[in-house]
């Protein structure tokens, strides 16, 4: 026997309370694969028009009748569906995110978050703990952004591409409200994937001339999504390494790109953008931002994602002012721009 002192935290434990939310915290793996197999069957979509028994659904998607009900039930338990009865489902506002090319949509998001690279990824997880660095090349055979440039995986690759475009949606209309672009002739768009974030900028400054510059095989969605919004005529897309140099630019947009790289990666990319703007010219940096410790903080768990993933990290404000610092950059200005992200406007010094 042991001679114990409870702490005041075990004495207000209550076991059975603290098992139940652990099992609820462990269904997460789950609850990605049942929003994946509700996306990729198109159950969504299916139910677009109206309710539909599961039988119906089923018929539509090519699946298992009653595998479909059992599945479409665990999602009406998650309030991704609403349940109408006699076996009929019809969508919630969780529901229609799901659905293909309408406005918000998380589809692609969904897809790659549940698909096999990240899957393999989180496989390594407790992996990349013990070393401090992601197991890509363990897992995929390459790091994921080499993983995704190969053509056998352009599938993945265009998800991928799509979802961080999704991403965009949820921060773009934040971002455009928020910028003063009044003093902007040129932007430059570093890693930008399919350009959404430059386009909408450009969209609200009608004088302004953008530019993506990422990998290879990104580049010709950029050119793409900007013919589809009729702005081909002020816009490029070139394929380059932003660890070499990028473009001259009044502003440059960095979106969820620091986040993929640690702290000298990152200080290479800002330096080569401080060599490159021209004079008074600004960088624009998007990113989760880490608050205070021990509170429900989405940043955090997006930090275990990175470090599975990459080799990068979500950052707190002093740690983004230390590799701004470095590139000889300083932030001006901090502001929300939705989705759990922020705006950092950084000035030359």
């Amino acid at each position: 026997m042991t001679d114990e002192t409870p702490g005041a935290d075990s004495a207000r434990s209550d076991p059975a309370a603290d098992a139940t939310a652990v099992m609820d915290l462990l269904a997460g793996g789950g609850i990605a694969q049942i929003l994946h197999a509700v996306t990729a069957l198109h159950i969504a979509d299916h139910l677009a028009d109206g309710a539909l028994t599961a039988e119906e659904v089923a018929e539509r998607a090519g699946s298992h009748a009653q595998a479909t009900y059992r599945l479409m039930r665990a999602a009406a338990s998650l309030g991704v569906l609403s349940y109408e009865g006699d076996r009929r489902f019809g969508l919630t506002g969780r529901g229609r995110l799901l659905r293909d090319g309408v406005p918000g949509s998380l589809r692609s998001q969904i897809l790659v978050q549940t698909g096999p690279a990240h899957w393999r990824l989180w496989g390594l997880f407790p992996e990349a703990v013990r070393h401090g660095t992601s197991q890509a090349r363990k897992a995929l055979g390459a790091d994921v952004f080499e993983y995704f440039a190969r053509p056998e995986n352009a599938e993945e690759a265009a998800l991928f591409s799509s979802a961080m475009g999704e991403m965009s949606t949820l921060v773009t209309q934040g971002v455009v409200a928020a910028v003063d672009a009044t003093d902007v002739a040129t932007v430059v768009d570093v890693g930008g994937a399919e350009g959404q974030f430059v386009l909408a900028l450009m969209a609200a400054e009608p004088r302004l001339r953008g530019q993506v510059v990422d990998l290879p095989h990104v580049v010709e969605g950029a050119r793409r999504e900007a013919e589809n919004r009729g702005l081909s005529d002020r816009f490029s897309a070139v394929a380059g390494d932003f660890f070499i140099e990028v473009p001259a630019a009044d502003l440059y947009l960095l979106k969820t790109v620091l986040h993929d790289w640690n702290d000298e990666q990152c200080t290479a990319i800002l330096r080569n953008c401080r060599s490159a703007v021209h004079d008074g010219g600004r960088a624009l940096v998007v990113e989760m931002v880490i608050g205070d410790i021990g509170k429900p903080d989405f940043a955090t768990l997006s930090d275990m994602a990175m470090l599975a993933m990459t080799n990068g990290m979500e950052r707190d404000l002093d740690e983004f002012d230390a590799i701004f610092a470095s590139a000889r950059w300083r932030r001006e200005k901090t502001y929300p721009v939705g989705g759990g992200y922020y705006g950092m406007e950084l000035v030359a010094i």
